[in-house]
């Protein structure tokens, strides 16, 4: 998942590789200050532009007119990705892949990556579904509210999050909310407003 990630952010980037980092600050324990954690200087890697934009027009065409076009349909903004299927289980070259014929650990794994705006990324990610399929059916709907919520403040209603696990909903249904609005139960029944980013 990490490589997946980073590569898309890197494709996002121009070429630009920047490592991945899992911290960005400590706290000093007893004054409680934030000290951030400097990140590796980004790296190029080289690419000619003429060939990374060749790849973002055929990331960009996969959200707008490919196998995720129907999951980002009518987004105020252009998303880039790339669906995917990983399998789970070896198939005979002469076997034919029936998902219904398999246990449901042995089905395969739904991917996206993708990064948004197109045309000035501020997010990069990649999905892995396990046992679910088609990524453009189960991993890019997740990419879309993520996505969603990033870019536009929108945190899904209650039917399109109890649709979307059920893998019922590939486009958001219902009246959004604003992520400022939400009402956040943790495990201990505790509210909390949710937080801006």
């Amino acid at each position: 998942m990490l490589q997946l990630a980073s590569a898309t952010t890197t494709l996002a980037n121009g070429g630009i590789y920047r490592k991945p980092r899992l911290v960005m600050a400590t706290q000093d324990p007893i004054q409680l200050l934030d000290r951030a954690v400097a990140g590796e200087e980004p790296v190029n890697l080289g690419f000619k532009p003429e060939n990374v934009a060749v790849v973002h027009q055929g990331l960009i065409g996969v959200a707008k007119e490919g196998t995720a076009a129907r999951v980002f349909a009518g987004t105020p903004y252009q998303s880039a990705g790339k669906t995917g299927t990983a399998q789970a289980v070896t198939i005979g070259q002469k076997d034919k892949y029936n998902a219904s014929k398999l246990e449901e650990h042995q089905r395969d794994h739904a991917l996206y990556i993708a990064f948004a705006p197109a045309e000035n990324p501020q997010i990069a990610l990649a999905i892995v579904v396990e046992n679910a399929g088609f990524g453009a059916a189960q991993a890019a709907p997740i990419a879309r509210r993520i996505f969603d919520y990033w870019l536009l403040g929108d945190y899904p209603s209650l039917e399109d999050i109890d649709a979307s696990q059920k893998g019922l909903a590939s486009t958001p249904i219902g009246v959004r909310r604003r992520k400022d609005n939400v009402q956040l139960i943790s495990s201990e029944g505790v509210v909390a407003g949710a937080k801006s980013r």
